[in-house]
């Protein structure tokens, strides 16, 4: 019996003999190098935050508020604006151009008559003409049909073919700057200073021709 205990014994010392031999011992120096080198590992950083930039919020823009000076300074502005539309409403207008002239030796046989600077004969500017000029002695109107062979600034002489008014006729140069009523046609109206004068010469036909 105690030799099959002695036996036992010695088998597992033997056997634990055995595999202390078997298993290498590490060398003090690897693990210890393992083990600074864990230690010398630094983890990396963590990744930085995203930064958010805002915009600036807008400036507050003052409004500058109008002084007592800057108020009188457009009132006055405005006075002389308007001051300077009423002058310009108030000039008269200019005189239509006259048409150049292109009826030199024509001639015409026309009803002539006389007009007067009066409102019932003519239009709210009696003394104006269809140019622009001043009603005088010397001035005629034309139907509008007779505009076209005599326009306007074509100076004419008048012969009346009754002979009665040639004395007062003859030797005098006309000037077409008016127009007569737009329904009459194939006529001519000669302004006279008075109404006695139109009536007295009455109506009759006359040959009109354009010297220039």
């Amino acid at each position: 019996m105690v030799s099959k205990l002695n036996r036992w014994a010695f088998g597992v010392l033997f056997g634990f003999a055995g595999l202390a031999c078997a298993t290498p011992a590490l060398p003090a120096s690897s693990v210890a190098s393992d083990a600074v080198r864990q230690a010398m590992v630094v983890p990396p950083p963590p990744a930085p935050a995203p930064i958010v930039r805002r915009a600036p919020a807008p400036a507050l823009v003052a409004r500058p508020q109008a002084t007592a000076q800057a108020q009188a300074a457009q009132a006055r502005a405005a006075a002389v604006a308007q001051a300077q539309r009423e002058q310009a409403q108030a000039r008269p207008a200019a005189p239509a151009p006259v048409a150049a002239i292109t009826a030199r030796g024509r001639s015409a046989i026309v009803r002539a008559t006389a007009y007067n600077s009066l409102a019932g004969q003519t239009d709210s500017t009696p003394f104006i003409t269809a140019t622009g000029t001043r009603t005088r002695p010397g001035v005629v109107a034309l139907s509008r049909d007779m505009l076209r062979s005599f326009p306007y600034g074509t100076r004419i002489t008048i012969e009346d073919l009754s002979g009665r008014y040639n004395n007062l006729l003859r030797g005098r140069t006309f000037i077409v700057e008016d127009t007569m009523a737009a329904r009459k046609t194939g006529s001519l109206d000669i302004w006279m200073s008075t109404r006695s004068q139109a009536i007295n010469f009455g109506a009759r036909q006359v040959r009109i021709t354009a010297i220039r």
